[in-house]
């Protein structure tokens, strides 16, 4: 007969410290992201970021700043890691060092962009 040690379950302790180390992470993960006059909404990957139109509006996401520069009609322009881009609805993509960004839409109260990381970036 082999004596093996007998696997217990997770102590009430272990548990605990699991889940604040989770919850930490979580923190930590929500913390990359700060807004100024906009909102952002992220996952892993990408961000939404809905900005007030009428004011300095800006956010931080995924490391880089993503700013409000204009909106007139359709088109927008925006300022993501330095670099500015003129967007509209409905078009490609644009590469900006490693992420792609998108003009989800306009109205006369708000702009909302997507900027994800590019896979392979």
């Amino acid at each position: 007969m082999t004596n093996r040690p007998v696997d217990s379950p997770l102590t009430p302790t272990r548990r605990a410290a699991g889940l604040l180390a989770g919850l930490a992470l979580g923190v930590a993960v929500l913390a990359g992201c700060s807004s100024e006059g906009a909102s952002t909404d992220c996952g892993l990957d990408a961000c939404t970021v809905t900005f007030d139109r009428g004011v300095e509006a800006s956010a931080t996401i995924l490391g880089v700043e993503a700013k409000l520069i204009g909106a007139q009609g359709d088109q927008v322009t925006v300022e993501v890691a330095g670099e500015q881009l003129s967007l509209t609805v409905g078009q490609q993509a644009a590469d900006v060092g490693g992420l792609a960004v998108t003009l989800d839409s306009v109205t006369d109260q708000e702009v909302k962009i997507r900027v994800a990381r590019n896979p392979g970036s």
